[in-house]
């Protein structure tokens, strides 16, 4: 993995998004136009928490997260998604 230039701050993170699925369970191949956006995926860079609340995230943990979460970013050509930690449904 390539070194990420992006230090989030306070409570938030970047999350590398995992790939949309393109093919259902049944092997049904899923077109560009109705791919869900996935909704997982990988931390890639923590901030350092707020005085009160520390960050329970590391770097390598693959997250759950709400559908609307975060704010889109494009970097070297990768999507990524920085959000608050609170954003983050569970570890998996």
């Amino acid at each position: 993995m390539a070194k990420i230039n992006v230090k989030p701050l306070a409570d938030r993170v970047l999350v590398e998004a995992a790939e949309a699925e393109t093919k259902t369970a049944g092997g049904i191949i899923i077109p560009d136009t109705a791919k869900e956006k996935p909704m997982r995926g990988k931390i890639v860079a923590v901030g350092t928490g707020k005085k009160d609340e520390p960050i329970t995230v590391k770097v390598g943990d693959l997250v759950l997260y709400g559908k609307y979460a975060g704010t889109e970013l494009q970097l070297d050509g990768k999507e990524y998604l920085i959000m608050r930690e609170s954003d983050i449904y569970a570890v998996i």
